[in-house]
């Protein structure tokens, strides 16, 4: 996707929630500012969210679209920024769940390899590895009903315990 000294390259955006499982993911050029992909990654954050997030996606931009919807942006500032806006260490801890999600995300090897050529491809690949790590959420804990109860409309999917084959 975007070309730099070392070869093609793409970084991968992620929107997780509080328990490090992906909401939204996107592709960037390797040599892009995170700051130009970020406002339309956050459309989902509404009133009374926290967005956590590093210091390359600090810009007046963000933190303005934020205040808007009512969400605060707890992002720490740039070394030379002038001007200060609140910050919280503590909250700002939390952010190790995005940390999380690319660890797990590099244990697919498709992913961490990035064997395909195309840009859509790719993005595919990292969202079936997000499918898988959303499942393991619930595989772990052997209740897959809070995962469909969070779907609007659970009527295409009917689970249900069969009986075994019974033998004449």
């Amino acid at each position: 996707m975007g070309r730099s000294r070392g070869g093609l390259t793409t970084k991968i955006h992620a929107l997780v929630d509080a328990e490090g499982r992906p909401i939204r993911l996107k592709l960037s050029e390797g040599q892009a500012h995170d700051g130009r992909s970020a406002i339309d990654m956050f459309e989902t954050l509404e009133a009374g969210h926290i967005l956590l997030a590093d210091r390359a996606y600090d810009s007046d931009a963000l933190r303005n679209t934020m205040a808007e919807r009512g969400a605060w942006a707890n992002i720490r500032a740039m070394p030379k920024r002038v001007k200060t806006f609140p910050f919280s260490p503590w909250v700002y801890r939390q952010r190790n769940a995005v940390e999380r999600f690319f660890n797990k995300l590099k244990h697919f090897r498709a992913v961490a390899t990035r064997y395909d050529k195309r840009d859509d491809n790719f993005l595919a690949s990292v969202q079936l590895a997000s499918i898988r790590i959303w499942l393991r959420t619930y595989e772990s804990s052997g209740n897959l009903w809070p995962l469909l109860s969070e779907l609007k409309d659970g009527s295409h999917f009917r689970l249900s315990k069969t009986e075994g084959r019974k033998q004449p």
